[in-house]
Formats: C-alpha cells, structure tokens, sequence
C-alpha cells in the first residue's frame, strides 16, 4: 500500500473513531499533498509525500518553540499532538551515529576537502538520506567532517 493510500485509509478511520484532532491533521497533510500536485503538476510518490511531512513537522517544531517562549504551553501541546500523528508517515530515523557514518562515507564519495565543498556534500547528503534523517543533524555533521 502506498503511503498515499495509507494516508486516506487512515482519514476514514479518524472520521469513524469521530476523532477529530487526528482527522484535522490528516486533513491538513492531504491538502499540503493536493497543492503540491497542483501546483508543480505532479502525481506525489512516497518520497515526495515524506518530503512534505518533513516540511510539516518542521512548521510544528518552530511554532512549539515560538509558544512556549510565549508562555502559550495550550498552544504548545496541540502542535506536539499534531508533530505525533504526522510521525507515523516518516520512515524509522537514522541514529547519529549512522548520520555520522553515511556523511563520512558522502564527503569521501565526492570527494570533498574543506568548508567550501559545503554546498557539494549538501547536495549529495538531501538526496540520499531525505525523510531518514533529521536535516539539522545532518548539516552539523557534514560541517563537523568538512572541518576535521
């Protein structure tokens, strides 16, 4: 089953069970999808839908951060509660320690020396450990191996 499918199968579910928080959530990914299709013309396949959550649980990340600076914890736990649901679509995340071991590996493929092969090593890094891996930890330890 595609994650596309899996997507709409659990919306039914969340429309039965009458849960309604969970079904908003899933309701604002199948939107995020639907205008991505719109916009770039595409039919989304599973590694551009986990692109999209990436992306979604990011937004929530940040807005957790910003309410609980604000002392809005309220505010706060609806967007966890929503980071949680969108969770369930990313396949199992990379330990550091792989994180470590794949840049390692990337950087001595293209064969990058320095600081300035940054952007290279980035490149090469998106397109190989996208939805695995948490990109934030993934460009501390592209810098970490480009600066040792």
């Amino acid at each position: 089953m595609s994650l596309k499918d899996q997507i709409t199968e659990d919306m039914k579910t969340a429309m039965r069970a009458k849960d309604s928080a969970r079904l908003g959530t899933i309701r604002l990914l199948q939107a995020a999808m639907k205008q991505k299709e719109v916009d770039e013309r595409v039919t989304l396949d599973d590694a551009l839908i986990i692109a999209i959550v990436d992306k979604l649980i990011k937004q929530r990340k940040d807005s957790v951060e910003a309410y609980v600076k604000a002392n809005r914890q309220d505010l706060a736990d609806i967007e966890i509660a929503e980071m949680k649901v969108l969770e369930v679509y990313l396949p199992q995340r990379l330990s550091a320690q792989e994180i470590t071991a794949a840049v390692q590996a990337i950087v001595a493929q293209v064969g990058a020396s320095g600081p300035g092969d940054m952007g290279k090593v980035m490149g090469a890094v998106k397109t190989q450990l996208a939805g695995k891996a948490d990109m934030g930890l993934v460009s501390a330890a592209v810098k970490a191996a480009l600066a040792g």
